[in-house]
């Protein structure tokens, strides 16, 4: 723990203090989530600065590429309430939220309204293939990412705190698929791509599940007050003034009525992304740096989450599409434009 404690005094007692268990507690859960995920490195540390950041992460990957499973693992790592909710296109927005129902007293035959809580009301949801719902019942979880509440009837409930959603979607291409609203799309710190294992990977994942051992037990390494103390020691972690104005030339480089915005922008995006953007990447940047042992957020901090942070707040346009121009293309030139 040298590391937090050298600075000059760049952190306080109290943050020196949390801080001393943060790399022990972060080591173990990797290692937890290790016996039952083969691989996917990148992935896990987008999910844990997801958490650290106090955020909502989007999963994108093809069907069989243990999204669902990650996701599960981790929440069990963590020590917290799981809850799952599989979209389909009959979902309902009360079948996330919770409804209000009318029970009788049997006693004095007076009836009242309770409500009953949905799937939502868990420390980390897990939102499975959320793009195959329509964008009503999609739309019910704004509210709760936003706020932590949901409202019905006219009455707010508050959700269990932490709160995480940990959403999944297919690749868009597939069929029974709708695209997110923006607004949604927007409430998430990251949409993180899952690819394919290595073939090396791969035949550790078919040693694994076919063989007569079963998999490894999953211990909690921490729990929801833990959590949020190194929550509260992310945004103790200080940020020079050059790093910030880093951020702020990336974030606005995606607009395209921005003056900095390169010509590639201007032809092929038709909205970049907003200032939330631009505090989601400060955020992350300094939950990174404290997952690397870093108690300060360096360029490579921020350069290394620009495409999860970006990739789904930026539009792009027919022009894009006919030229087969993606997002994370016109971002990495935004990157290398700007070093």
């Amino acid at each position: 723990m040298s590391d937090f404690q050298s600075g000059a005094g760049s952190l306080s007692s109290d943050a020196v203090a949390v801080a001393e268990n943060f790399t022990t507690t972060m080591q173990a859960i990797r290692g937890e989530v290790a016996k039952v995920i083969v691989g996917q490195h990148n992935v896990v540390e987008s999910l844990l600065i997801t958490l650290l950041v106090g955020g909502h992460c989007l999963i994108t990957g093809l069907p069989g590429t243990a999204k669902t499973l990650l996701v599960r693992t981790l929440s069990q790592a963590l020590g917290l309430e799981f809850k799952r909710i599989q979209f389909t296109p009959d979902l309902m927005p009360t079948d996330i939220t919770g409804t209000d129902i009318i029970e009788e007293d049997p006693a004095t035959g007076h009836r009242s309204w309770t409500f009953v809580p949905g799937p939502v009301f868990a420390n980390v949801l897990l939102a499975d293939e959320i793009n195959r719902t329509p964008p009503k019942t999609q739309s019910a979880l704004l509210e709760a990412m936003q706020e932590g509440s949901v409202t019905v009837r006219g009455g707010r409930h508050l959700l269990p705190s932490p709160f995480f959603v940990l959403a999944t979607q297919n690749p868009i291409e597939l069929e029974g698929t709708y695209t997110l609203p923006e607004a949604q799309l927007d409430r998430f710190l990251f949409n993180v791509l899952l690819d394919y294992l290595t073939p090396e990977q791969e035949m550790d994942v078919l040693l694994r599940n076919t063989g007569g051992t079963p998999l490894e037990e999953v211990n909690a390494c921490t729990d929801g007050e833990q959590i949020k103390q190194f929550q509260w020691l992310v945004r103790q972690i200080p940020i020079e003034t050059g790093v910030a104005r880093r951020i702020i030339e990336v974030v606005r480089a995606t607009r395209p009525t921005d003056p900095t915005a390169s010509d590639m922008v201007r032809k092929y995006l038709k909205y970049g992304a907003s200032v939330r953007a631009t505090q989601f990447l400060a955020l992350g940047g300094k939950a990174r740096a404290l997952l690397h042992g870093r108690y300060h957020v360096a360029m490579e901090d921020v350069e290394a989450l620009v495409k999860p942070v970006l990739r789904h707040r930026i539009i792009t346009n027919y022009f894009a599409e006919s030229d087969g121009i993606t997002a994370d293309a016109i971002l990495e030139r935004i990157i290398g434009s700007r070093g």
